[in-house]
């Protein structure tokens, strides 16, 4: 999609503003991303990533800068932000541009990850809610595991489930689950680590000389067994990365069972934001999980 001038303009002014004089010269569309759209900034001798959507999307690109700030403070190499701002029906995110690679150092990425793992906060959480995708997230603190991931993850994605009608039967395994929730977790009551939130496949990515990079955060204080059970959802890492992450940071019993728990909630995320057959599969793991809870 060719980006109107008035955009062209604004992002222009945005970069100007923060980065120094910057004429933009070519504004190329950028492959990926099933939510926003995005392009190529060049001019000037520079370029810079820009993501735009609709006037009412600026708090999730203003939540998507607050989570990479946290993440590279925690030492990640991260698109730096550049600015955010709105303009018209539009808002963006204008980020530093990195010319990125699907492959590299899959053990430094593992390094890492445990890294900004390492970083905790005195309770479960976030200072502000956030978005995973386009979906509300809610972040108010607590100091139970189990009620965090419960009432901030689960409960919001089925009481979304019911309004979008994904069905009876998934809704009242859901109940029965939330019932069992404490049981799953029981004698587990892990650290408050810093999470990427949203790390799957799409949102790593490496420079030329192998260097990971993380994007795209839904960042937030949890069980860091959260961020890497969802590397195994969508094809998963290679092998690798998790023999890396564990030779650093060894992972509790039980995790297997956990990893059902954790990757529901984004099974349950993709079946309200597309539909398709995550519902059926939310509705498998559900009852995975109730079985595990007898």
């Amino acid at each position: 999609m060719i980006a109107s001038p008035d955009l062209l303009a604004s992002l222009e002014a945005a970069v100007s503003d923060t980065a120094g004089a910057f004429r933009i010269e070519r504004a190329v569309p950028a492959a990926g991303g099933c939510i926003h759209r995005s392009y190529i900034l060049e001019g000037s001798g520079r370029k810079f990533f820009a993501k735009t959507n609709d006037r009412s999307q600026l708090d999730n690109f203003i939540a998507e800068a607050d989570g990479l700030t946290a993440l590279a403070a925690a030492g990640a190499r991260v698109p730096s932000p550049l600015c955010h701002g709105e303009t018209g029906t539009q808002a963006f995110l204008v980020l530093e541009h990195l010319e990125l690679r699907v492959s590299g150092d899959h053990t430094a990425l593992a390094r890492a990850l445990a890294a900004v793992h390492s970083v905790c906060g005195d309770s479960h959480g976030w200072h502000r809610d956030n978005f995973i995708g386009r979906t509300p997230q809610l972040n108010r603190h607590s100091s139970s595991w189990s009620d965090f991931w419960r009432d901030a993850r689960l409960v919001p994605q089925l009481e979304l489930a019911g309004r979008n009608s994904l069905g009876n039967a998934l809704l009242r395994k859901g109940d029965r689950l939330l019932a069992v929730l404490p049981r799953l977790l029981a004698g587990h009551a892990p650290a408050a680590s810093l999470l990427h939130g949203d790390l799957w496949g799409g949102n790593a990515g490496f420079l030329a000389d192998g260097t990971p990079v993380l994007f795209d955060p839904a960042t937030y204080f949890g069980d860091r067994e959260a961020d890497l059970a969802m590397t195994e959802l969508f094809g998963g890492f290679p092998r690798v990365f998790y023999s890396a992450y564990r030779e650093v940071a060894p992972l509790d019993q039980g995790y297997s069972v956990r990893k059902e728990l954790y990757n529901l909630y984004h099974v349950l995320n993709h079946a309200n934001l597309f539909g398709g057959g995550y519902a059926a599969q939310a509705e498998r793991m559900i009852e995975r999980l109730l079985a595990e809870a007898r």
